[in-house]
């Protein structure tokens, strides 16, 4: 007798819990150089760029220690982690059908498991604050204005939230949203004011947002903020609030031969991805409106132009091109409630190639920061 497929697809889900157990393991052990130095920076020099975490984690402690960094981490990932159980659960169920489906995003290197290698960076507020409007309630106009607080929150904690999570939010108001409603006077206001407010909020944080004191006294007033001032290796990275457009660009192109030696592994990580593409392919083809379908087409080139922007500017390569996908992710659980001319067969289980890629998904431990792995 052959085994059952479904325990097959069990074990992927207990695997992929050691292997988050051990991305921790690896991440803890490691020094946080760049989201360290991040809970230092406040607003007391002025309105600058990345400083809202900085300055609410001031709030509560006037020196920061080293561990703070994966205690708001670690709570920002068991947010994220559980809503989207509860997200995947009421968009998809958790039944046994549709459990390769919850293995390929849950236990994707792209998603969780890369989140918990990038603890304490920003990335994943974006995907918080997504989820959140995926889950909140969308015929009313407020959530319209939510999604814009949601929004000038994002590019207050990191300016490239404005291409790389806002993009996504505003997908999923106009599918969620109008839609659904329609295009009245207030919606309709509350989404113009905030497209212009988050446009002139980003061009102040981005060209008005660098430190305007001297680099030496930055760093001196951010060593009174550590709760341990002989970490003196921890403020290294004091230049990035001083740099400019002009520099982000050149440090990039001027890493990029060495960046894309690293395309091949990420080609092949989407590739693995392949019964997920299918079935949102599948997904998008099998909507009622034609005019729906062309939208959510548009919508996702897009989102993906957004990314090729921040490609274009900062080269942390592996986290922009996980955050991409994890935007994907989402917006196929905002395009699953549109209504659909036929219903959709879940991922096969009893596949022999749709389990191969589940078992290299769930082995794959992360993508990365700059380059793969």
């Amino acid at each position: 007798m052959s085994p059952d497929p479904r325990s097959a697809w069990r074990l992927m889900l207990a695997l992929n819990a050691l292997v988050l157990i051990g991305v921790f393991v690896s991440k803890i052990r490691l020094p946080p150089y760049s989201p360290y130095i991040h809970l230092l920076v406040d607003y007391h020099f002025g309105f600058v760029k990345r400083a809202l975490i900085g300055a609410l984690t001031g709030m509560f402690v006037a020196k920061v220690p080293v561990w703070t960094v994966f205690a708001i981490g670690g709570a920002a990932w068991l947010a994220t982690a559980g809503l989207f159980v509860h997200l995947f659960r009421r968009t998809f169920t958790l039944s046994e059908d549709q459990r390769p489906m919850f293995v390929f995003m849950a236990g994707s290197p792209f998603f969780l498991k890369n989140f918990m290698h990038t603890l304490g960076h920003f990335d994943i507020y974006g995907c918080l604050f997504t989820i959140g409007l995926l889950l909140a309630p969308a015929r009313s106009p407020l959530f319209v204005l939510l999604a814009a607080l949601a929004s000038v929150v994002l590019v207050l904690i990191h300016h490239v939230q404005f291409l790389e999570y806002v993009p996504t939010i505003a997908v999923i108001v106009i599918l969620r949203h109008y839609l659904v409603v329609g295009i009245t006077r207030p919606n309709l206001a509350i989404g113009i004011g905030a497209l212009f407010g988050l446009g002139a909020l980003f061009v102040a944080v981005q060209f008005y947002g660098m430190m305007p004191i001297p680099e030496a006294e930055f760093v001196h007033y951010l060593q009174g903020r550590m709760a341990d001032p002989a970490r003196t290796e921890f403020l290294g990275f004091s230049f990035i609030w001083y740099q400019s457009l002009a520099m982000e660009f050149h440090d990039t192109w001027e890493r990029l031969p060495w960046n894309l030696l690293g395309f091949p592994v990420y080609a092949v990580l989407i590739w693995l991805h392949v019964p997920l593409w299918r079935y949102f392919a599948a997904m998008i083809g099998a909507l009622a409106d034609d005019q729906q379908r062309r939208l959510v087409i548009a919508a996702i080139a897009a989102v993906s132009l957004g990314y090729l922007v921040i490609f274009a500017t900062v080269f942390d390569y592996a986290r922009w091109l996980s955050n991409w996908v994890v935007c994907l992710f989402l917006i196929m659980h905002a395009v699953k409630h549109l209504p659909a001319a036929q219903a959709l067969p879940p991922i096969s289980a009893g596949d022999r190639r749709t389990r191969i890629s589940g078992w290299l998904i769930t082995l794959i431990p992360r993508v990365g920061i700059v380059r793969p792995f």
